[in-house]
């Protein structure tokens, strides 16, 4: 009998932990997916088309310039101007659009708070709404990470055939960075989104090469 009883004892205090522990697992488990995940996939997708942004529109530029002209300083300064230009277009575009969905919360908040409907979710809301001025910041900073890569590739570089090779070859190899990062981003097929945007970029460079190398032979 008291071997029975010391049983019933030490089974009344193992009980209780086990149902603590059930209760941990359990809250860790709502946390993880009471956890928004997809404003972070949001600003990583912004940031990686931004990047892709600038790496297209100024190695274009570069090799717009370098069709017709192979002085290495022609090329750098329209890749520097080019990256200046895109990242404050970048950065006011973003700056008006993310002010303009402020303003939409905003006025929505109001009408929310005059009708006594979400007046305990006030404070929560307030730091839920989007920042305009990081929003320009992330997207003028994405546009020039991704511009730098051809400027880099081509500043060293002073013969003209060997620069082109190694401005596309750079642009092609961040073309399958971005494109990668894309598709697990979007979880979408890796080399169909390598290839997709692979072959947008060499598009872009091959067309603004062809059109402004036939325009500085026709003396237009």
């Amino acid at each position: 009998m008291a071997s029975n009883d010391t049983s019933l004892n030490q089974a009344k205090f193992v009980l209780p932990n086990n149902d603590l522990e059930q209760q941990e697992t359990s809250t860790l488990e709502i946390e993880t997916k009471d956890f928004d995940y997809t404003k972070r996939s949001q600003w990583l997708r912004a940031a990686v088309l931004g990047a892709n942004d600038g790496l297209v529109s100024t190695a274009s530029l570069m090799m717009g310039v370098g069709a017709v002209k192979q002085d290495i300083k022609a090329m750098i300064l329209t890749g520097f101007a080019g990256l200046v230009a895109g990242a404050c277009s970048m950065a006011i575009g973003e700056f008006v659009s993310v002010y303009s969905q402020l303003d939409i919360e905003v006025a929505q908040m109001k009408r929310n708070k005059e009708s006594n409907e979400q007046e305990n979710n006030e404070e929560v809301e307030i730091e839920s709404l989007p920042n305009p001025l990081q929003a320009a910041a992330a997207s003028a900073l994405a546009f020039s990470v991704g511009a730098m890569v051809p400027l880099l590739a081509a500043s060293f570089i002073r013969d003209y055939k060997v620069r082109l090779g190694v401005v596309v070859a750079a642009v092609t190899f961040a073309l399958v960075i971005f494109g990668c990062l894309g598709s697990v981003l979007g979880k979408a097929p890796v080399l169909r989104s390598v290839m997709r945007i692979l072959v947008g970029g060499w598009l872009a460079m091959a067309i603004t090469f062809g059109l402004t190398r036939l325009i500085g032979y026709s003396g237009l």
